[in-house]
């Protein structure tokens, strides 16, 4: 075993008995999305200036609860995760004079869903695909370590 994952081996055990744990409700969600068309939805929101697309922050806000439950004991998101959400699921309101600058105000929001929903899918694929900490380490695994600051 490579020497950093000593380090890691506990919380990652602990990661995914988790997600094992909260699969239920992680799968839920993200057949929620495909159900209901919310991606292609708030998508087309950002690309037809409308203020719709702020309601796409609650729904990045129900995936980061989701996302919390299945972190190891004491472990919080990474800082970049960390940034991108406070930027873009903040609960920002929509402002008529946003829609001179569009893409500034709207971009995170857009960007922190992005971001959730990977973490989400890697969680449920992970949930249902790995078992043990396992090596070599494939990339929505490792994402979610990285997620969760376990480097």
């Amino acid at each position: 075993m490579p020497p950093y994952r000593n380090k890691t081996y506990a919380m990652e055990v602990e990661l995914l008995a988790n997600i094992r744990a909260n699969l239920p409700a992680l799968e839920a969600k993200l057949e929620e999305f495909l159900s209901h068309d919310i991606y292609d939805n708030f998508l087309y929101r950002f690309y037809s200036q409308s203020f719709k697309v702020y309601y796409l922050q609650e729904v990045t806000r129900e995936i980061i609860v989701l996302l919390r439950e299945i972190a190891p004991t004491n472990k919080t998101f990474c800082s970049y995760f960390q940034e991108i959400i406070n930027a873009g699921a903040s609960g920002k309101e929509f402002e008529r004079s946003h829609n001179d600058n569009w893409t500034l105000h709207t971009r995170p929001i857009v960007e922190a869903f992005f971001h959730a929903k990977y973490f989400l899918e890697m969680a449920v694929k992970c949930g249902k695909e790995v078992s043990e900490p396992p090596l070599p380490l494939p990339y929505g695994y490792a994402a979610l370590m990285a997620l969760f600051g376990m480097w």
